[in-house]
């Protein structure tokens, strides 16, 4: 059985995808429509397949679940670990010209993500974790430039509540009350993975997410904030269990948070609201 993959070749791993993805786009390239109606790029295929070749040579028995490659049907057989990638997270903006996208990979174990990376190539903002370990750093995206990483942790609550809000789900009728039952500061400055960093490193308490995302989506996030102190939650308060083959490795809403204390305050705030 392989070993796990080091933090710092996953980090590596992901600044080269990092690195395709923004040499396609300096060269220019059309997005396609997917069955499920969702965009694709020939980013988000290289970048899967540098990724996919990449682990494949860290650890080769342990499989990879990855967004295209799931599209495509390429599912493998279930396993008590597996690789979670997205390898380019916010296709949409990216095919109209945004920043806002990140490469994500991630270690799943026993259900849970217990490893990851998000990287926002445009930024070169960077988040690591796996037990006992969460970083950040700006890098660039040269194989060989050395990367400064800093340690990060949640922070306790110091104020009114603040809340990372999803520029999609959090203009919604039912997010803005979710707000109010808090008596919460919004803000929304970050692509999805990177609002489960912002969390991490003590810039916010809560990301509540309420619509469905993907394994993939939250997998690498959710591994960089369980490493600073915190952790994801469903809706409900039941805990994310990744590997839901039959669901399509979907999960129906989700709240990221800081602290327990932070996780009971949403939770109160729902129960209020009826959810």
């Amino acid at each position: 059985m392989s070993a796990r993959p080091s933090l710092e070749a996953l980090t590596r791993l992901a600044i080269a995808a990092g690195r395709e993805i923004m040499a396609v786009r300096a060269t220019g390239f059309e997005a396609m429509i997917k069955g499920d109606g969702s965009p694709v790029t020939i980013a988000d295929q290289r970048a899967e397949a540098l990724i996919e070749a990449g682990l494949s040579e860290l650890a080769p028995d342990i499989p990879m679940v990855g967004e295209e490659a799931v599209a495509d049907g390429r599912i493998p057989a279930p396993s008590a670990r597996y690789f979670c990638v997205d390898a380019l997270d916010g296709t949409r903006g990216f095919a109209k010209g945004g920043d806002e996208f990140t490469v994500n990979i991630a270690l799943i174990e026993a259900g849970a993500p217990t490893m990851g990376v998000v990287l926002a190539p445009p930024s070169g903002e960077l988040y690591a974790g796996e037990p006992g370990r969460a970083l950040r750093a700006r890098v660039q995206l040269d194989e060989t430039a050395p990367i400064a990483f800093e340690a990060i942790n949640t922070s306790a609550q110091t104020g009114a509540w603040r809340i990372m809000a999803s520029r999609t789900f959090g203009r919604t009728e039912h997010a803005k009350k979710f707000a109010a039952a808090l008596g919460a500061q919004s803000q929304d400055d970050a692509a999805s993975s990177i609002k489960f960093c912002r969390v991490a490193e003590g810039a916010a308490d809560l990301y509540p997410r309420f619509g469905d995302l993907n394994e993939w989506d939250a997998a690498a996030g959710h591994a960089v904030l369980s490493a600073a102190g915190g952790g994801v939650m469903k809706i409900d308060g039941a805990p994310l269990i990744y590997g839901a083959r039959a669901e399509g490795f979907l999960f129906r809403g989700l709240i990221a948070y800081a602290n327990q204390a932070a996780a009971n305050a949403a939770l109160d705030a729902l129960k209020r609201l009826g959810v």
